[in-house]
């Protein structure tokens, strides 16, 4: 493992994808034993359930939602009753874990993922290609996935 390494270069958090070890549950623990905060990454064709068992060892879960690689990915709609499960699972068991989603976050597709139980919202660019600039596309992501937490 390569864990410690991360966390001696001052890593604060280690995210690892459920799709790269089959010792995830280990892996995790020994996130944790380092000091450090797990956390794990589903993709998109990953189902929730295979990190049910781990969730109690996640600081984080983060929910890619679009096919990792490369930017400007179309986001996909279909990891919001994911994100919903998983919330749902992390709040009946009185858990302190965050959900991230990451991938073709934007002014149309923030309101869906706040509302499935996101609240932690990667924004790449969204960000850059707004006219109006960072400063308001910053302000106004915000608003919408704030609105859309509160009324869901």
């Amino acid at each position: 493992e390569l864990a410690h390494l991360y966390v001696e270069a001052g890593c604060q958090m280690l995210i690892v994808h459920a799709e790269s070890t089959k010792h995830l549950h280990r892996t995790l623990g020994s996130i944790r034993d380092l000091g450090a905060q797990p956390a794990v990454a589903l993709n998109p064709s990953t189902p929730p359930e295979d990190v049910r068992y781990v969730l109690e060892l996640c600081d984080m879960v983060l929910v890619m939602t679009v096919n990792p690689g490369f930017g400007g990915q179309a986001y996909i709609p279909e990891m919001e009753p994911k994100v919903a499960t998983l919330r749902r699972w992390i709040t009946e068991a009185g858990l302190d874990c965050d959900i991230e989603t990451d991938g073709g976050i934007g002014p149309a597709t923030i309101a869906g993922a706040a509302a499935a139980g996101t609240n932690v919202l990667v924004a790449g660019s969204a960000l850059y290609k707004d006219p109006e600039g960072l400063a308001h596309a910053v302000t106004n992501l915000r608003e919408l996935a704030t609105e859309a937490a509160t009324t869901a």
